[in-house]
Formats: C-alpha cells, structure tokens, sequence
C-alpha cells in the first residue's frame, strides 16, 4: 500500500481518458494507462506516478491497484532517462510486428511518465 488518506478529488489517467473523481461520484471500474496520478487535499496537490492497472470508484473510496506507484521525490531521474534512451533506440531497430515493440513501447511511455512527475512540482493553494 502506498497510501490511504482522506482526499477531497483525485485525476487519474484512464485507458480512454483523464478522468477526475469528486465526492459522491458514480460508482465505476476503469483500466489506467502509465501517466500522474494526482490528488488535492486540503488545497495542496500531491502526484504520483503510476504505470497501468485498474481504478474503482464506490462510496466515496477510490481504490487503484496499479503495477507501480512512486512519487516524485523517489523517482530516479538518471535511471529513467537511461531507460528511455535505451527503450527508443530499441524501437529504432523493431518493427511494429516485431513481438517486443509494445513492450518496449510501453517501457519508453513509462520512463516518459517517471521523468515528467520527477521534474515537475506542482502544489497548487487555494
């Protein structure tokens, strides 16, 4: 578990869109795609980023089971462009048919993903 708190709207990235949540949504089930994840509690905005899995949305709790989770301060910035660099240099010799190209391209997504929550600081007061 990576965290249980009391929040009051949290953005997720759905497989067909960014979808937000607000007290007393709709009850749903929606598939993640690698992307932020964000939170707001108490006029503060908290990111994470997350790399796939599934979010529900029932009685006031959001629960995500996501293939990973990190927050900014934890992500290393030097181990991700690393990744992405060697992700896209493997997509420059695979063919779309080859079997690896989606796993790689879903490797290049989420380093792109680790870098831009690791370089980005968003707090938000209101």
């Amino acid at each position: 578990m990576v965290l249980d708190e009391e929040v009051d709207e949290v953005t997720a990235p759905g497989t067909l869109g960014e979808f937000g949540v607000l007290p007393n949504h709709v009850t749903f089930l929606s598939s993640l795609q690698p992307g932020r994840l964000s939170y707001k509690r108490g006029g503060r905005v908290y990111v994470l980023a997350i790399s796939g899995g599934f979010a529900e949305v029932k009685d006031n709790i959001v629960t995500v089971l996501a293939d990973s989770a990190e927050f900014a301060s934890e992500i290393d910035v030097e181990r991700a462009r690393a990744a992405l660099q060697a992700a896209e240099e493997s997509l420059r010799t695979l063919a779309a048919m080859d079997s690896a190209f989606t796993e790689v391209l879903a490797a290049r997504q989420r380093a792109q993903v680790r870098i831009e929550v690791a370089s980005s600081v968003v707090v938000i007061n209101r």
